[in-house]
């Protein structure tokens, strides 16, 4: 092979929220690479038709259908896939929600649920897949960050809260488990082409702001992401730890 660091064979990954969008972009970019993948999330419907859709391509696919905010159900999943199906080798965190509100009226049940599923289940099956890893010695650990995690804009102050406490609990991480082997480094995007984001993709006028905005002057495409997770996923990043690499069109870096 000509680029062994990036060689995935033989590695098992498993990528929550991945039945569509950035989720199944990443599942389907290390398939490619040479990883078995483990489709996460709650709907059977999209997780039958994502693990269709990597078979088709001859892809190494099975889902795993757990609910990422449940820690319990998150340690018997883990538990039975490091059992039944092997090690996991390779964990990407992607399961996210969005809500948009005014701070003042944002609704308390929203900001519970943006915690539970945006923060909480970061935790909860990083724990579950950490604990075999540390045991082997080795792992990677991906969690999806954002662009927000380093800025703000009206509407999304508690999204943007998840995020940062994502950055940081990903350093956090780094810095509990390097010793034992593990790499744990995070991807932060910037404004992608998804269906959390449609609404946005639609608007002309957010549209507009956002190609003066980023100095890419577009949106990204999910596809775009992959390259990022690849290097994370493998050899290639075997010293890069505590990370939050940003894929974000250059938005980060400019006023």
């Amino acid at each position: 092979m000509a680029f062994p660091l990036f060689d995935l064979a033989g590695r098992r990954a498993l990528v929550t929220g991945s039945g569509q969008g950035i989720g199944f972009a990443i599942a389907e970019g290390l398939a490619a690479h040479g990883a078995s993948v483990l489709v996460n999330g709650r709907s059977a419907e999209k997780l039958a038709g994502a693990v269709r859709a990597l078979r088709d391509k001859g892809y190494s696919a099975q889902a795993a259908p757990f609910d990422v905010t449940d820690g319990a159900a998150a340690a018997q999943m883990v538990a039975v896939i490091e059992a039944e199906t092997g090690p996991i080798d390779i964990l990407v965190n992607n399961a996210g929600m969005q809500f948009r509100a005014p701070l003042e009226d944002y609704p308390t049940e929203k900001w519970d649920e943006l915690l539970r599923t945006n923060v909480s289940s970061v935790f909860h099956v990083s724990r579950a897949v950490a604990r075999p890893m540390i045991a082997r010695g080795r792992g990677k650990i991906i969690n999806i960050a954002s662009v927000q995690s380093e800025l703000a804009r009206t509407g999304i102050a508690p999204y943007t809260a998840t995020k940062g406490a994502v950055r940081n609990l990903t350093r956090g991480m780094s810095a509990d488990w390097a010793k034992y082997g593990l790499q744990i480094n995070a991807i932060a995007p910037g404004y992608f082409k998804t269906p959390l984001n449609q609404a946005l993709v639609e608007d002309p006028d957010f549209t507009a702001w956002l190609e003066k905005r980023t100095p890419a002057g577009r949106w990204g495409e999910v596809g775009e992401l992959v390259g990022a997770a690849v290097f994370l996923a493998g050899d290639a990043s075997s010293f890069v730890n505590g990370h939050t690499l940003y894929v974000d069109g250059g938005m980060s870096t400019s006023v």
